[in-house]
């Protein structure tokens, strides 16, 4: 148990799924020169959570989120639909696929964490180098990049007495 506690911890840090209406991730403007600024009003308590722990902190959330946007190179628009004429996100709306498509891959890494990566005993690998996250496959891209090895030609002959590869 205290292991996927602490999964989930690391998860929500590195990894786009829910809050409630009318809660925007948009920063505050600075206030004008000579004021205060405004105080914060809280965050609503997350709704509609169906991967991600749903006692997660308003402000762990926002912090997980913008780590999905900033590992896929998008913004919140990208799974979560806007309230009819307003700034505003209606981050509860399961109503955009790429939404329910960012569940999967969220199971889907905690999937590779939990039960692959634990069992990676290197010991010059850092905690960081045994943990999948989104950034790992898309680096900054709305779809990960087709990897292209590298040309034979590139990497020399094969060794002597090797058989080339078929």
């Amino acid at each position: 148990m205290q292991s996927r506690l602490l999964f989930a911890a690391l998860f929500a840090a590195t990894l786009a799924v829910v809050v409630q209406p009318g809660f925007s991730q948009e920063a505050p403007a600075p206030a004008p020169a000579g004021q205060t600024a405004r105080p914060h009003r809280p965050l609503p308590k997350p709704t509609n959570l169906k991967v991600l722990p749903k006692d997660i902190a308003p402000e762990e959330l926002v912090k997980t989120m913008r780590g999905f946007a900033g590992a896929l190179g998008v913004e919140c628009s990208f799974c979560h639909v806007r309230v009819a004429g307003k700034r505003e996100m209606n981050f509860a709306s399961d109503e955009k696929e790429d939404k329910g498509i960012a569940r999967v891959m969220i199971q889907m890494t905690q999937e590779i964490n939990a039960t692959y990566m634990t069992q990676v005993h290197d010991p010059d690998a850092m905690p960081e180098d045994k943990h999948v996250t989104c950034g790992t496959c898309h680096r900054g891209h709305q779809m990960p990049e087709h990897f292209v090895p590298p040309t034979e030609e590139r990497h020399g002959p094969p060794p002597s007495g090797s058989a080339p590869a078929q």
